[in-house]
């Protein structure tokens, strides 16, 4: 398997234990450099937007929960659409959720910016799963 490093993720949730646990299994396992977190999808936008003319401030990766107030999952994706073709190309975006509901799954698989869906709780199998496929 190749070695892949990624420079910066995003984990967007509104369950704080949920970030705590992912983000400490990214530092364990050394897959990501930077790890940003929100807990919230308006704040996972709002950081994408101020930072939409500095690529580099910007995450490879966000791991997006679908189930959350206001802004969940779907919304975020809605309102992603309209983010310039760099931010969009820069900024890859896996589901990871609790949701086992086959209609939210098949919703949100179709997605062009979605390029994969985990099921909670993230793993270490499920990071080097997602190194095969960046």
């Amino acid at each position: 398997m190749k070695e892949v490093q990624v420079n910066s993720v995003m984990l967007v949730d509104d369950n704080d234990t949920d970030n705590f646990i992912h983000k400490r299994v990214i530092e364990l396992t050394g897959f990501a450099k930077n790890i940003i977190v929100k807990n919230s999808g308006k704040s996972a936008l709002e950081f994408l937007e101020s930072n939409k003319s500095n690529l580099d401030a910007l995450p490879d990766l966000i791991f997006l929960d679908i189930n959350m107030p206001i802004v969940d999952g779907f919304v975020f994706l809605f309102e992603y659409e309209n983010f310039p073709d760099p931010v969009k190309d820069k900024c890859k975006i896996v589901i990871l959720s609790s949701s086992d509901s086959k209609r939210d799954i098949d919703r949100i698989v179709d997605n062009e910016y979605v390029i994969n869906f985990i099921t909670k709780p993230l793993s270490e199998e499920a990071l080097d799963d997602l190194k095969t496929i960046l």
